[in-house]
Formats: C-alpha cells, structure tokens, sequence
C-alpha cells in the first residue's frame, strides 16, 4: 500500500537538525540524499522543522509523484528529539500525535464527561 498523508507511512524519519522552511521539495530531496543517506523516492516519510520549532514541513513519496505538506503551530513548538544521530524514527502512535503537536504524548482514552 501506497503511503497517503491521510494514513501514517510505514515509516517515518524525523530529521533532528532544524532546517530552512524556504527549501521546497528539491531541496530537502537533496538533504535526505546528502545529510541522511537515503533515498526520499523509498515510501518512507521525512518530516522537518524549523530552529523554533514552530513549523514542520513532510516529505512523501506516495507511489507516483512527491508530496511536501507544511504545518505551523500559531502557539507554542513541536517536541522534537535531540539526538546525536541525524534521524529519529516515528511509530505510528507517535505520528497521530506529532502532527497533533507532539510526538511524545501517550494513547490516552478521552474523559468520559466530556461532551460537545
């Protein structure tokens, strides 16, 4: 199955050094290729921030083309991993939650009393 920005890919990388929020698909492409070491043709999806951590830009292959979606937080920042190794791998627990806002939080049942 293709990877979609509806469903979480099969794998997702986070790349831990901030990057320019000016660079489009061509140039993050080239950062996967030259920073990482991997191909961002693999179905696997690369998502980046800025220094703030304030925006985060994705990288998909879906099967025929590359998508670059782009979220920003009017409030407050994405956590974010700081590692020495230049990725970070995501489960899919964590995904739902990072473009939430946070990858780190836990599965959480929603409180019972609460209603629209």
């Amino acid at each position: 199955m293709s990877p979609s920005l509806g469903a979480a890919p099969e794998r997702i990388w986070l790349a831990v050094e901030a990057v320019d929020m000016r660079l489009g698909i061509d140039g993050l492409s080239a950062r996967i290729q030259a920073s990482l070491g991997r191909t961002p043709c693999d179905g696997t999806a690369y998502a980046f921030t800025n220094r703030r951590r304030s925006r985060l830009k994705l990288l998909v292959w879906d099967g025929t083309g590359v998508w670059l979606s782009q979220r920003r937080l009017h409030r407050g920042a994405f956590t974010w991993p700081r590692a020495s190794d230049p990725v970070f791998a995501l489960t899919a627990a964590q995904w739902r939650w990072l473009i939430a806002g946070d990858w780190q939080r836990r599965d959480v049942p929603a409180p019972a009393h609460w209603q629209v």
